[in-house]
């Protein structure tokens, strides 16, 4: 008897062993516990999650994440790992996909393309935690399709709230779904989602404008496409993006995307910009380099370290490796592969802001008989011209730089306009300056600055449009109330004009402003002389000569004897 007791036994231990598939204990290595927190480091919720790549990309509910400031996960042998970015979420379906800290492999369960029919077995791994290794069996009651091509499984398989985010494998330990929060605790049968459509959140350009994402307090990854990515890089390194999210988004870049140049040009730019002294340069040069080793596009990679070089230069950074010369050589080797006018665009940059005037001219030319051909590149070659003093060909080309707008002119050709004035005045063409001006003033709908009615007023002068002059001093003083030099210039053309009165009034309002100014006292005084307030002009011309006026003394003599 106790010799057939012991075989049943047996017999029994047989047939539980045979029902734990042989490929169980791998898989539930996949499976890691969730803690969130909340801003206050508080632990705000715990459950379960599961990894899909090596690389430690995971997913689990969306509710575990919401509100969440921070989050770790801890695998199977009790090691603990940060979560590092969010790289999905769905709140209809109420799944997450997020990446956590980790320079090993993972085991993880691949989301292939496996599905499991009506009535097949399925089975629910346990959760990290757990002592009893044994995965739990149950069968497909039903398959729905959801987002047009995933399956919801409704599952003979009663579970609770802790195996929500468990996943859920066919009979070979394929994943095919994780389990779903059930709206009835004591339900018989659970509720599966398809672990494709997990493993398939991704992020878009505009992700950082979805609420359920920004409902997360965890950084953002990068969307997986490349051209996806390139533009959220560009958005965040705009916004309100601290300096570490950033830096940490920039090698999310260059780890998904290595042979892509823009990564480590930004990863350089981005130290350039934060460094606080020289020491950061060399790691940004090595930056620079790998960009163009790695890139698979090199001309293009070469075209964007000169341009970076050139603005390190211009930015008043000077270090040996990022010189004009260097630049240049670099847009020759973009340019030897792909002979782009924008490439010559900016080689002629690069000639000009080593002031080879000529030169640059030569490459400008090039581009303006090209497809490139534009406003700015005819300006460029104006600005050529008047350097090397060739002062009619400059007019000329400022000619064609406006007339490239078309009869109507638009806003878009306002600052070519006031340019061409600007020339005209240097050649001592007021006239024909001030009506460029005007033609500015048109064109900026109201817009013009203070400085713009100074510099017209000064040109107004010169060709004595007096009035105008004198309407465009008061307007820059309006514009610019603290800005004495303004207000000097107005005092002086009052007193030129015999204004006396509002020339004192105007100097009264720049001395308030700046009591040390004894040009202002010098023409208050010669003004209040005029109207015959005589102590008071003396007490005025004092008060400049005091102040170092060379020119207070001889009105002394000649208007108080």
């Amino acid at each position: 008897m106790k010799k057939l007791a012991l075989i049943a036994l047996c017999l029994l231990g047989t047939s539980l062993y045979a029902q734990t598939p042989k490929w169980a204990a791998k898989a539930r290595k996949a499976v890691v516990s969730v803690i969130t927190y909340d801003k206050d480091n508080n632990i705000k919720a715990t459950g379960n999650g599961f990894f899909i790549r090596d690389n430690g990309t995971a997913v689990t509910d969306y509710t575990l994440f919401k509100g969440a400031e921070r989050a770790v996960v801890i695998d199977t042998d009790g090691k603990e790992y940060p979560v590092d970015c969010i790289l999905g979420a769905n709140s209809i379906y109420d799944v997450v996909k997020f990446r956590i800290k980790t320079e090993e492999k993972v085991s993880f369960l691949s989301p292939e393309s496996a599905k499991a029919a009506q009535g097949s077995t399925v089975y629910l791994l346990p959760y990290a935690s757990q002592k009893d290794a044994s995965p739990q069996r149950g069968t497909v009651n039903s398959v729905t399709t959801v987002e047009t091509q995933y399956q919801y499984y409704t599952l003979g398989l009663k579970t609770n709230e802790k195996a929500v985010s468990l996943p859920v494998t066919n009979e070979q330990g394929q994943l095919i779904g994780m389990i779903q929060r059930s709206a009835e605790a004591d339900s018989p049968s659970s509720y599966a989602l398809d672990a494709t459509f997990a493993a398939n959140l991704t992020l878009s350009a505009l992700s950082s404008m979805d609420y359920t994402l920004r409902s997360i307090g965890i950084r953002k990854g990068l969307p997986e496409d490349l051209k996806e990515a390139e533009v959220c890089l560009m958005m965040m390194s705009g916004n309100s993006t601290s300096a570490e999210d950033y830096q940490a988004l920039v090698e999310d870049f260059i780890r998904q995307f290595p042979d892509q140049h823009e990564g480590y040009l930004r990863r350089a730019t981005h130290r350039i910009d934060s460094a606080a002294d020289s020491t950061a340069y060399p790691a940004a040069e090595a930056d620079i380099q790998q960009a163009i080793e790695k890139s698979s596009k090199k001309d293009e990679a070469c075209y964007s370290a000169a341009k970076l070089i050139f603005q390190a230069i211009a930015g008043g950074i000077r270090y040996s490796a990022w010189t004009l010369e260097r630049a240049i050589s670099l847009i020759d080797e973009a340019i030897a592969i792909n002979p782009l006018p924008l490439y010559t665009q900016t080689k002629g940059d690069l000639y000009f802001a080593r002031q080879d005037y000529a030169q640059a001219f030569e490459l400008y030319t090039v581009v303006n008989q090209s497809q490139l051909r534009s406003a700015e590149s005819l300006f460029s070659a104006a600005r050529c011209k008047q350097l090397l003093g060739a002062h009619e060909e400059a007019l000329a080309l400022m000619d064609s730089t406006v007339n490239f707008f078309g009869e109507q002119l638009t806003i878009k050709a306002a600052p070519y306009v006031f340019q061409r004035g600007q020339m005209k005045a240097e050649q001592q063409l007021f006239r024909e300056a001030v009506l460029d001006y005007n033609e500015y003033e048109r064109l900026s709908l109201g817009k013009a600055s203070a400085e713009f009615y100074y510099i017209r007023e000064q040109a107004e002068m010169q060709c004595r449009l007096y009035q105008q002059a004198l309407n465009d001093i008061n307007k820059a003083v309006e514009l610019s109330p603290g800005n004495v030099g303004y207000i000097v210039e107005q005092v002086a053309v009052c007193t030129r004009f015999s204004q006396h009165e509002q020339a004192i009034e105007a100097a009264k309002a720049g001395i308030a402003i700046d009591p040390q100014n004894s040009d202002l006292y010098r023409m208050m005084g010669f003004c209040q002389l005029q109207l015959g307030q005589k102590e008071e002009g003396k007490s005025s011309l004092l008060k400049a000569k005091e102040l170092g006026d060379p020119n207070a003394d001889e009105l002394i003599q000649k208007y108080t004897k």
